[in-house]
């Protein structure tokens, strides 16, 4: 039976909620592995002896791939199919995984990271624009904030999961937990997931996917190397530049294109433009967060990788919670309110671990993620509604391209911005103490590894003071986020895009 984008309350699928649980099982295994890595980078290192470039690389390759190829993937899923698309990602997913897995060398590791990459960015958008085709209205904004809550509660729990398989097996199995999660989501999308696709079937503009893709890798490489190599050295600020100049290039081109693969007067909606924006600086301090967090949990408390990752488990509880209730709230309220009271809620969440130090309770940690998962399902949630809601049927991918490209460009930015920012930090506190080694001076770890309690005592207390920086910058962007939100968008609680009958 072929399918529009959107349905009808008079035409529902029976089997929408399980085709929600395939969804959200395909997305997890996205969330995961933008964090599962991470703890496994010293035990990486040794066992393939690769060098600290080489660890970076394993690390951004996946989301410079991903990042770079989201746009085109949603495209192609409008032309070709969504689960088309859906199914494609898992099986290159799955494939990468698996060659991770058993990769002998740090280069075939790189690559089989990247290929990680394309399949990802088919997942991603795929998963949401099915979701909206799949759900009628009156329960679209429900099963946004559960796909919501699954989103980021595969980024939380991807420490732990990483922190136990690195404890109790080996590094391979970060990877090939990732097969047996993707075998069950083809398996069980061949039966419960519908194909929806842009019937109109436009010509593909290949033009748009190159500018689209070159724009967006060179951004994200931009912020993912302005770290280490300082936001002032030429590479980066080269990167910049020509991000910028092939952004122009591409907006130029799709508004005059004869079948633009992204509608540049999407823009203009605020619905759409502002619920983008709130979503890229949620997601800029969740990931900005879980990056300091985990070090001063392991390097400042002393936790193990497992520990530590524990105990960032409870903004997944946050998440979990308030994705189904920001649903409802958002339908009594509207998203003017519930978004600006989201994004509130992380900025305090985010002033409350400004008073983190060496001796803090862990009850102060526990309750500032708790908050902060709030706010991101209370923000996330109807913002992903609200920009899905004001797209053509026909884009419903694309769309949901661009709302996956700004989570991973702000999560990029958290991460460059607020890594920076402590770096700086720590390294202004450790420059103004005669005597020290280099090694103090460079890192935390780096001093740690000394074994003096001393300097170890005062590299500790310049980290947290780069870290409190950090979190209190990481506040003030998302109170203006709550700014602009409560300003800019429409107070109207649901979509005003027509919804035709299902054929």
């Amino acid at each position: 039976m072929k399918r529009n984008s959107l349905v009808s309350s008079d035409a529902l699928d029976p089997r929408r909620w399980w085709t929600l649980a395939v969804l959200c099982l395909s997305l997890l295994v996205i969330g995961l592995d933008n964090t599962i890595l991470n703890v496994a980078l010293p035990t990486l290192q040794g066992d393939l002896d690769a060098s600290s470039s080489q660890l970076q690389w394993i690390v951004d390759v996946y989301m410079l791939v991903f990042a770079g190829a989201l746009l085109t993937a949603g495209s192609l899923g409008d032309r070709f199919g969504r689960k088309r698309a859906l199914t494609f990602g898992l099986l290159v997913f799955g494939l990468g995984s698996l060659g991770s897995a058993l990769a002998g060398s740090p280069e075939m590791l790189i690559a089989m990271r990247a290929l990680m990459g394309v399949g990802g960015a088919f997942i991603m958008p795929s998963t949401l624009s099915i979701l909206t085709a799949t759900f009628p209205a009156h329960e679209r904004g429900k099963a946004i904030g559960i796909w919501a809550g699954v989103s980021g509660l595969g980024i939380a729990i991807g420490p732990v999961t990483g922190g136990w398989l690195i404890e109790h097996a080996s590094w391979s199995w970060i990877f090939l937990v990732n097969v047996p999660i993707v075998a069950v989501a083809l398996i069980a999308g061949r039966f419960l997931v519908p194909e929806s696709r842009d019937e109109a079937a436009p010509r593909l503009d290949i033009r748009g996917f190159t500018l689209s893709f070159a724009a967006l890798s060179t951004l994200i490489w931009g912020l993912i190397e302005a770290p280490a190599r300082g936001w002032t050295d030429g590479l980066v600020l080269a990167a910049f530049v020509v991000a910028g100049a092939v952004l122009v290039a591409f907006v130029a081109w799709e508004r005059r294109a004869p079948s633009p693969m992204l509608d540049m007067a999407l823009f203009r909606n605020p619905r759409f433009s502002v619920s983008s924006a709130a979503i890229s600086l949620a997601f800029f301090a969740l990931f900005g967060v879980i990056f300091f967090l985990t070090q001063y949990l392991q390097q400042v408390r002393g936790y193990s990788a497992l520990e530590a990752g524990l105990r960032t488990m409870p903004v997944a509880a946050g998440l979990v919670l308030g994705g189904p209730l920001s649903a409802k709230l958002s339908e009594k309220l509207g998203i003017r309110r519930i978004v600006p009271v989201g994004m509130t809620l992380i900025a305090i969440a985010l002033w409350m671990l400004s008073f983190a130090d060496a001796t803090s309770s862990y009850g102060l940690i526990a309750g500032a993620l708790v908050l902060m998962g709030l706010g991101m399902a209370s923000a996330m949630a109807p913002a992903t509604d609200a920009i899905m809601g004001s797209l053509p049927e026909a884009k419903m991918s694309v769309g949901s391209a661009i709302n996956d490209t700004t989570r991973v460009a702000g999560g990029a930015l958290g991460v460059a911005v607020l890594g920076s920012l402590l770096a700086s930090g720590y390294r202004g506190e450790m420059d103004s103490i005669a005597g020290l080694p280099e090694a103090a001076r460079d890192s935390l770890g780096g001093a740690l590894a000394l074994g003096d309690p001393r300097i170890a005592a005062a590299a500790q207390d310049a980290f947290v003071s780069g870290m409190h920086t950090a979190a209190l910058v990481a506040a003030a962007v998302a109170l203006a986020g709550a700014i602009v939100a409560a300003v800019f968008l429409p107070s109207e609680a649901r979509s005003s895009v027509r919804e035709p009958v299902a054929a």
